[in-house]
C-alpha cells in the first residue's frame, strides 16, 4: 500500500513539475506501471520524493524530499558520468513530531573522489512506558527528543581499481527533555544531553552496473568510527562497521 501510495504522489508530482512529455520517464513502456529506471539511467532535473509516516509511536504524517541531478560536462569520449546530487527533505507527523535535513554528493574527477556532506535536525515527541508490568507501563513519561546530525565524508579511489579508502568526521547532539521533569529508573541523566564527536576510517569495494538502481555487483563498506572527548565527545569509545551488498540477476528480461 505504501509503494502504491508513493507511486502515484510521485506520477503526479513530476506531471506538475514537468508536463506530459516528462511525466512518461516514470511510465514503463510495457506495462504503464511506476518505473523510475529510465529517470535513473538518464540522471537530470529534480525528482520529488513525499512517503507516508505510519510509525505508531509518533502518529500518521509524511515525509517529503526533493533531489537535483547536477549533470556533468559531456567530454569526447561518451563515457557516463555520475552527477552531483543535492537533496532536501522534512516530514511532519500528528502528534508534533518533525524533522528537517540536507545533503550534498559529489562523484569528482571521473569518480576518483566521493564527497557527502549531510545535516539534519529533529525534534521527536515520545512516551516511555518502562521495561513493562510498572507504574510507567500504564503512566508513561512523555519526552521530547532534540537532535542535531552533521556530517562531512570523501573517499578516494586507489589508482584505477574498484577500491577506495577514506575518511569522515560526523557530529551528534541529542536533548532529552521530560516534560513530567521526573527522573527515569535506570538512565543515567548524563544521557539527557549526549554529544558524540569523532573521525571515521573507511575502506570500501564497489563494482555496482548502476550506483543507484544497481542489478549486479557487489558493495563492501568497513568503516571505523572513534569518538573522542577532545573533539567535543562526551565520551571517548570506537565502533566497527560492517555491510555488504551483492546484487545478482535471478532472471533475465526477455
Amino acid at each position: 500500500m505504501k509503494q502504491k501510495v508513493l507511486g502515484i504522489l510521485l506520477i503526479l508530482f513530476s506531471f506538475f513539475a514537468y508536463g506530459q512529455e516528462k511525466q512518461k520517464a516514470f511510465v514503463d513502456t510495457l506495462d504503464n506501471a511506476l518505473d523510475v529506471s529510465y529517470y535513473l539511467n538518464n540522471l537530470h532535473g529534480l525528482l520529488p520524493i513525499i512517503s507516508p509516516i505510519t510509525e505508531p509511536a509518533v502518529g500518521y504524517g509524511a515525509a517529503v524530499a526533493g533531489l537535483y541531478f547536477i549533470p556533468k560536462e559531456e567530454t569526447g569520449d561518451k563515457k557516463f558520468k555520475m552527477p552531483d546530487i543535492a537533496g532536501i527533505a522534512g516530514g511532519y507527523t500528528e502528534n508534533g513530531t518533525w524533522f528537517t535535513g540536507g545533503g550534498y554528493a559529489g562523484f569528482w574527477r571521473d569518480d576518483r573522489i566521493r564527497y557527502r556532506g549531510v545535516f539534519g535536525y529533529g525534534d521527536i515527541k515520545l512516551k516511555y512506558y518502562g521495561k513493562g508490568g510498572d507504574f510507567l507501563a500504564n503512566n508513561p513519561v512523555r519526552f521530547d527528543m532534540n537532535s542535531y546530525f552533521f556530517l562531512q565524508q570523501a573517499i578516494f579511489r586507489i589508482g584505477d581499481s574498484k577500491f577506495l579508502l577514506g575518511g569522515k568526521y560526523q557530529f551528534t547532539k541529542t536533548t532529552v527533555n521530560l516534560l513530567a521533569g521526573l527522573n527515569i529508573p535506570g538512565v543515567d541523566p548524563l544521557d539527557f544531553e549526549l554529544v558524540n564527536s569523532g573521525l571515521g576510517v573507511i575502506a570500501e569495494y564497489e563494482s555496482l552496473n548502476n550506483y543507484f538502481s544497481p542489478s549486479k555487483g557487489l558493495r563492501v563498506n568497513l568503516t571505523y568510527d572513534q569518538y573522542l572527548e577532545v573533539l567535543g565527545s562526551n565520551r571517548d569509545f570506537g565502533r566497527i562497521t560492517l555491510f555488504m551488498l551483492d546484487y545478482i540477476t535471478l532472471v533475465e528480461g526477455g
